[in-house]
């Protein structure tokens, strides 16, 4: 029968507890470094202009100059009473002369070009002006801690905040912010919720585009990740939101039978949120021992216990990748772009 991780030594069939101390205890880090994602990534994620594509609900005007009689208002309204060519579901609009044309995808723009081409078969040089008079395509999908979550509709585009406040307010006292992120295009964007909600930091307000999500998970969610020398690798949840790492080490099955192949001393922990990552290297074996202070996990932290010497942090990761594919999509955005993502 196994054993289990004592604060202070192996017992069996005992919780992982910690020492107790009269004084204060030195901290079990033994090197600490910060690293960011690179400014031309950032800028390649974020700072992208969002340009308007049309879509379903949306209502256009086309004009065609010295033709009224294929101009739009001129001769249509649509249903909700404004004049122009409402968007169907299908993503078409019916055009004098024309018939159906599709639009769905397209920027007002690319329609001017697509309109003056067709016309053209008609119309001498025909000058056709676009004009965008309702957007009721643009859509955000708010999950998680918001009182009032779910889909949501924008006449406009909206950044981060401005449309985090059409699902009402933010249940802070429950929210994981440290785990909160915006899916596009079927990625984590690096958007740093505990700077923006807690700290203002406004350079987090990014730019939305339609059909965004915003999730601010529940601290119910809250998970690390151990892999290396343990029995059971994987997610390890915290409970009433703390986690220390002996009692981390100690769900994940580190036991008497795998306690002397673990390079406890050398325990390697990356910390992310939003673009940066910090890095530790941690001496558990003298948190065991009652020789240091406990170390408490944040959500998101990966923890790697080493079997052998680890030199390097690049041969650390090196022997980490292949575990961190397998959790890719629960990983905080910071790790999955600079090392996952090619």
């Amino acid at each position: 029968m196994s054993s289990t991780l004592s604060g202070c030594a192996i017992m069996t069939g005992s919780p992982l507890t910690h020492p107790q101390q009269k004084q204060a205890l030195p901290s079990a880090v033994l090197s600490q470094h910060e690293d960011h994602l690179s400014p031309a990534t950032m800028d390649r994620l974020l700072h992208r202009s969002i340009t308007y594509h049309l879509g379903a609900g949306d209502v256009v005007s086309v004009s065609v100059y010295t033709h009224p009689d294929l101009s739009i208002p001129g001769t249509s309204s649509t249903a909700i009473g404004l004049p122009g060519a409402l968007v169907s579901n299908d993503g078409n609009i019916q055009l004098p002369l024309l018939g159906v044309v599709h639009v769905a995808g397209m920027t007002t723009v690319q329609l001017q070009a697509r309109l003056t081409r067709l016309y053209a078969r008609y119309v001498i040089d025909p000058k056709v002006a676009i004009q965008l008079q309702v957007a009721h395509s643009i859509r955000y999908y708010l999950l998680g801690e918001f009182t009032t979550p779910g889909l949501v509709y924008s006449d406009r585009p909206l950044n981060v905040l401005e449309a985090m406040a059409l699902g009402g307010s933010v249940n802070l006292a429950n929210a994981n912010l440290r785990g909160a992120y915006v899916v596009q295009d079927g990625r984590k964007l690096p958007v740093n919720f505990h700077q923006l909600i807690l700290a203002g930091d406004l350079q987090q307000n990014i730019p939305l585009q339609s059909g965004d999500t915003v999730v601010v998970p529940s601290v119910s969610t809250m998970r690390a990740y151990v892999f290396g020398a343990v029995v059971k690798p994987g997610p390890v949840p915290f409970v009433s939101g703390r986690l220390s790492l002996l009692q981390a080490l100690s769900d994940a099955g580190m036991n008497e039978s795998n306690l002397t192949i673990a390079r406890l001393s050398e325990i390697r922990i990356i910390r992310s949120e939003g673009a940066t990552g910090q890095f530790y290297v941690v001496n558990a074996r003298r948190i065991l021992d009652g020789k240091a202070a406990p170390f408490f996990l944040k959500s998101g932290d990966i923890v790697f216990v080493p079997q052998t010497d680890i030199s390097s942090w690049n041969q650390a990761l090196q022997l980490l990748l292949p575990s961190l594919q397998t959790v890719n999509a629960l990983l905080n955005p910071f790790v999955s772009i600079k090392y996952l993502t090619h």
